[in-house]
């Protein structure tokens, strides 16, 4: 039994397992690793039916989707109410991800009331949805097939208890959505650990490449031109998943492959002057397009964490930037190789 179910309650439509509101060790520490991107896609909880504190059958329905964190901030939410919660299966996403890839969906939410039989489980016919899974949920539609009225609730869980305190109506703040700092770099370690084989192959590839020289091979260049190489690589990876989030409202341009360019290029100028991008002119230039086009693509990878874009947007840009980003990095691959076969 998962750590975070303390009882069950029975009802018409079966056994129903009742949450604690507050987390345990366990959470936190689920929390933190999921942040971190460590088992992140396996962090989730069984569609179903589930009790906070002691629901009748005049208690309200909240919806959420599997993603065990969503479903964490939910029964936090709720702490003091007697509610239900219906968690239909988004396949471990986030609600607003989900509603954009069609699993928190129309459909899912239909068939989840009819597998669950929760007409069986409350009288009345209301149902709260998070607002942001507005965009994957036709309101009218669970109506006409299931009879449940659709309410969305607040952006926000940590408003729930004032959304209905206003009855069911929210305010402007409720519906805003905003992306501060603080919740930005909560975002970073996720794109950080995004393409971490990558980065534990790629340096080395780069580090052994490093040692070749006119005639013959260098392991002393391995140590010295390596070292640099690796770190070039790295600064260019967190220029595009670190610093592009944190600067993103302050950075010019709305593309974030351009405002990753933008990052990507200071950092190389900054590594210029600490003279780690060699020591010829064609050298320099190679890692100025390499670290470009590495923290371009990495910041652009950031746009599904954000509020500053669409789906159709992020489309529209990968396919413009993506042939750019690649052009760039084989162009600068290729440059800096054939530096290694020239005596400076």
């Amino acid at each position: 039994m998962a750590r975070y179910i303390h009882g069950e309650i029975e009802t018409v439509a079966g056994i129903v397992p009742r949450v604690e509101t507050q987390w345990n060790h366990h959470d936190t520490w689920g929390a933190i690793k999921t942040r971190w991107s460590v088992g992140r896609m396996r962090y989730l909880v069984s569609p179903g039916i589930y009790a906070v504190g002691d629901p009748d059958r005049n208690s309200r329905v909240f919806v959420t989707g599997n993603y065990k964190l969503s479903f964490d901030h939910l029964r936090r939410a709720l702490d003091g109410m007697n509610s239900w919660i219906l968690v239909i299966d988004t396949k471990g996403i986030n609600v607003w991800c989900a509603a954009g890839k069609g699993t928190f969906s129309t459909k899912e939410v239909v068939r989840r009331i009819r597998i669950h039989h929760l007409e069986k489980v409350v009288d009345h016919r209301k149902m709260i949805l998070p607002q942001l899974s507005a965009t994957g949920v036709a309101a009218h539609e669970v109506k006409k097939m299931t009879g449940f009225t659709v309410i969305y609730g607040p952006v926000l869980a940590r408003d729930i208890k004032a959304f209905i305190d206003k009855g069911h109506n929210a305010t402007s703040a409720m519906r805003q959505v905003t992306f501060p700092l603080v919740e930005r770099l909560k975002l970073i370690p996720v794109d950080i650990f995004y393409g971490k084989y990558y980065m534990l192959l790629v340096p080395l590839v780069f580090l052994l490449l490093s040692g070749i020289k006119p005639g013959g091979y260098s392991i002393d260049l391995v140590l010295e031109a390596g070292g640099k190489s690796v770190i070039n690589l790295y600064s260019g990876y967190l220029a595009g998943c670190v610093l592009a989030p944190a600067l993103l409202p302050w950075i010019p341009f709305r593309r974030f492959s351009a405002k990753g360019l933008v990052t990507g290029w200071f950092v190389a100028l900054l590594l210029l002057f600490a003279d780690t991008l060699g020591s010829g002119l064609a050298e320099k230039v190679s890692w100025f397009l390499m670290i470009g086009a590495l923290s371009s693509f990495m910041a652009m990878n950031f746009t599904g964490s954000s509020t500053f874009t669409s789906l159709s947007g992020v489309q529209k840009e990968m396919k413009t930037a993506l042939p750019v980003q690649i052009a760039m990095a084989a162009l600068g691959l290729t440059v800096w190789i054939i530096t290694k076969f020239i005596s400076t």
